[in-house]
């Protein structure tokens, strides 16, 4: 690895698995002190582990993060104070996906969605920013989604979620960028984690067909991008979202 991130610190929310497992491993790899974090401690201590056993270095914050302004705030203290009082990138991963119909979905499921996708990083970014650009500047990541601008008829709730994150992507941009903070956004396809060999296809491959990648991708795909727009190299690159899709969404779909 090149060191892109050395001597940088970061908090990954949601990274006890699956993207932003990806995520943290590939900061640390490059150098960064990450802060691991998730609701579940036993999966959080194993990415650690993980991360440390490579050379890396990582700590692990439980946190539920529902939506509550204190949930952010107290999470964005003790990643703080677990990287030794400065904070350079944050990368708002954590997030749920239930998907009744519109007609099916409860106000508590409603509210919860919210909570999580869009309240939680809402406030743990209005927690950090300002401390980011006290201290000289940093980088936030969003993570949005494909679905946010091409539609499937079970995600309205969660589409919706992640358009507001693409737009607050933006706004955040506009608000922070003078302060030296960054913000920008990576718009993921359909991820799934490497298929063991002879398994059977995963439904969202179906989805992937006649798009010029032809296939999904992995978590570790949408890692290097966030690692780049969390990176000096992409120092130039302000309110963008970057689709990681294999093309799903830029592109006409050729249905075979």
């Amino acid at each position: 690895m090149s060191g892109r991130l050395h001597g940088k610190t970061a908090l990954v929310t949601g990274s006890t698995s699956n993207i932003g497992q990806a995520i943290a491993e590939a900061f640390a790899a490059e150098g960064a002190h990450v802060v691991v974090s998730g609701r579940n401690a036993e999966r959080g201590a194993a990415v650690v582990e993980g991360i440390r056993a490579a050379g890396g270095r990582a700590d692990f914050v439980a946190a539920d993060l529902d939506g509550s302004p204190e949930a952010s705030r107290a999470l964005a203290d003790r990643a703080g104070a677990a990287l030794g009082g400065r904070m350079d990138i944050l990368v708002n991963n954590a997030g749920v996906y239930p998907a009744p119909g519109t007609a099916d979905t409860d106000e508590k499921t409603f509210d919860q969605v919210y909570g999580v996708n869009v309240k939680a990083p809402f406030f743990l970014t209005a927690a950090v920013a300002p401390a980011m650009a006290a201290a000289g500047g940093g980088a936030i990541v969003n993570l949005g989604s494909w679905i946010a601008r091409l539609a499937v008829p079970q995600g309205a709730l969660y589409s919706s979620t992640k358009g507001a994150m693409e737009t607050l992507t933006r706004a955040w941009a506009a608000e922070f960028g003078p302060q030296g903070v960054r913000v920008n956004a990576v718009s993921p396809g359909v991820i799934l984690p490497p298929a063991p060999e002879g398994a059977e296809p995963h439904p969202g491959e179906i989805m992937m067909n006649g798009t010029p990648a032809g296939t999904v991708g992995t978590p570790d795909a949408i890692a290097k991008a966030v690692l780049w727009l969390a990176s000096d190299e992409a120092s130039f690159v302000h309110g963008t979202v970057v689709d990681v899709d294999g093309g799903r969404t830029g592109v006409a779909v050729i249905a075979a």
